[in-house]
This record gives C-alpha cells, structure tokens and sequence, in this order.
C-alpha cells in the first residue's frame, strides 16, 4: 500500500526504475494464449469454485475487507457479481435488444452464464485459451445454462459473419486488441441498432503504459482513442460512466487478499511472483485513485439509419 504521498506518477517511476515513455512490444496473441494458461489454476483457486467463475475487476463501494483468506475470496467474487449488476443498470440492458450476445474474452464463462441466467440469452463466448474451451461448457452444464453458453476458441479479430448479434461484450478484454481492426469487425457483426458494450481500465498517464502492458500482457489505450475507433467504424457512443474509485476499492481488496495469503502460507500458484503482484496491485489501486489509470463502463451502438445520435460522454472523474 501507498501511504508516503507518493503521486502516482512518481510512484510509477520509482517503482519500476523507467522513464515516462519506456514501452514495450504490444504482446503476441501466442503470448497472451500462454499469460491466460499459465493463470488458469490461480483464477479458479482464487475466484472459484464456479459455476460463475470471473476474472476481471469488481466493484466496490467501501473496502472493509475481512480477515481471512476465505472471506476476503468471497468478498471479490461478490464485487465481481456487483459489476456485473451496475454494468446492467449503466449499460440499460432491460431496454435493448439482448437476445444474441457475443462475449469476447469470456474467460472462464462467468459472464457469459450470468448473461444467460439473468437474461435468458444465447451466449456465444468467444476465447483464445485452448483449455478454457471446455471449463466454460462445464460450468454452464453445471448452471443449467449449457444449452444457451456456446465457447468458441476464436480470435476476436476473425470471428466472420455479418448481423449476427443485438449486442457483443468486451470485459476487461478490449485493452489486449487492436481497437481499430476490432472496432470494423464489430460492426459487422452487429445487427442495426445493436450495442457494443465496453467495461476495461483506460491509459490516462503515459507512465502506467509499460507496467501494464508488461504484466497484463495488454496493449492499454486512451479513452480518446477508443472513440476515434469508434467514430471511424461508424458506431456512436451512447453512454460512459467513470466507475475508477469503484474499481480502486477492489485493487485495495485484492491487496489486502496478497498479504492475507501471504502470511497464511497460501500463496496462489500464479506466473508472477508475490512481491510483484503486490506491486502492481499496488500500482493499479494507486492509479484508479489518482488519475494515472481510469475504469469505464461505455456503450456504442450501430444506429439505425433513421435515429439520431445521442452523446452522453462525461469525462469528469467518479467521486
């Protein structure tokens, strides 16, 4: 934890010995197959047991976490739940068309059967790990849903076909694409009227670039540049919400989680080291709360012909 006034710029800088505009290579879709196959027994020993097992950031409106391992587990995977519920609420998900759903990234299914339980929608979950494939099909077996869960092993940038979906999902998924190319697919993929719903942490200070998409293996972009993909594949954007305090609260709760494991002796099984993880756990709670990193909930559509575009970005930071 932060607590010698460090800003998050200085911290970023300090921690990680770079100058502001050190970078590295945007990662190979073989290196992010290997990142996502290699964490697979962590996700499931720290988010599961399932059958909605997720692995992206929660929401948290108090960090009060508890003392023990066990607790603090169960108290991520319900601000994971939570995030899904105020994406439903931001991305107003009981008024449009939410019958067909592309979930791209989808993990371990935690999203896609959650769509499919509280919707009753037909899921097609798209991934790029091999061995996630069949863990998805297992779970929504086990949720009742395996009829209406469909995983695929399919990279994002290829999935063919033309009007194929009311509405495609990215959950902290869309930081590892090229937004440009991605953003074209999508709308072709996208029936008229159809939404493209994005929840990801967004580059406010070029500093945080390299330790994220060092880490994370990502390629981390500007919310500006997310809107320009936009503009280019003829999607306008409906909706932004800033949820970065939420989203630091659950960074707090997964550190606080490091050190409980950590002095128990229950150390994750994870590719990265603890004493990295609490660094860039560190990192990421610190740039949610001081500007460096943003979390945001958006939405696009592909508007019809005969309606008119409705902006509603407000770049104001949450309180």
């Amino acid at each position: 934890m932060i607590s010698h006034g460090l800003s998050s710029r200085a911290f970023v800088n300090e921690a990680y010995r770079s100058a502001p505009s050190a970078s590295v290579a945007p990662a190979s879709i073989e290196r992010v197959v290997a990142y996502y196959e290699h964490k697979t027994r962590a996700i499931l020993q720290r988010y599961g047991p399932g059958p909605r097992v997720h692995f992206h950031t929660g929401f948290v409106y108090e960090a009060r976490p508890l003392a023990t391992v066990s607790g603090l587990r169960s108290q991520l995977r319900e601000s994971q739940e939570q995030m899904l519920k105020d994406a439903v609420d931001a991305w107003q998900l009981r008024t449009v068309a939410f019958r067909d759903v592309l979930d791209v990234g989808c993990g371990l299914g935690g999203g896609a059967i959650f769509w499919a339980q509280e919707f009753g929608s037909d899921v097609t979950a798209i991934t790029i790990a091999p061995s996630h494939v069949n863990l998805v099909a297992t779970f929504a077996d086990q949720a009742g849903v395996g009829s209406q869960v469909h995983p695929l092993l399919r990279d994002a940038l290829e999935f063919s076909g033309e009007s194929l979906f009311d509405a495609i999902i990215a959950i902290d998924s869309s930081c590892h694409l090229d937004r440009r190319a991605w953003f074209r697919r999508v709308a072709g993929l996208l029936r008229e009227g159809g939404h493209l719903l994005i929840a990801d942490c967004f580059l406010q200070h070029p500093e945080f670039k390299q330790p994220f998409d060092q880490y994370w293996c990502a390629d981390i972009g500007t919310i500006e540049e997310y809107l320009t993909a936009a503009r280019e594949a003829q999607l306008t954007l409906k909706m932004f919400e800033d949820a970065s305090r939420r989203a630091a609260h659950f960074w707090t709760m997964t550190l606080a989680l490091i050190h409980a494991e950590s002095h128990g002796r229950r150390v994750i099984c994870s590719p990265a080291r603890p004493s990295e993880s609490l660094q860039i756990h560190t990192l990421m709670r610190q740039g949610h709360l001081d500007g460096g990193l943003r979390y945001a909930l958006m939405s696009f559509a592909k508007d019809r012909p005969s309606e008119k575009a409705i902006l509603r970005y407000d770049p104001k930071a949450e309180n």
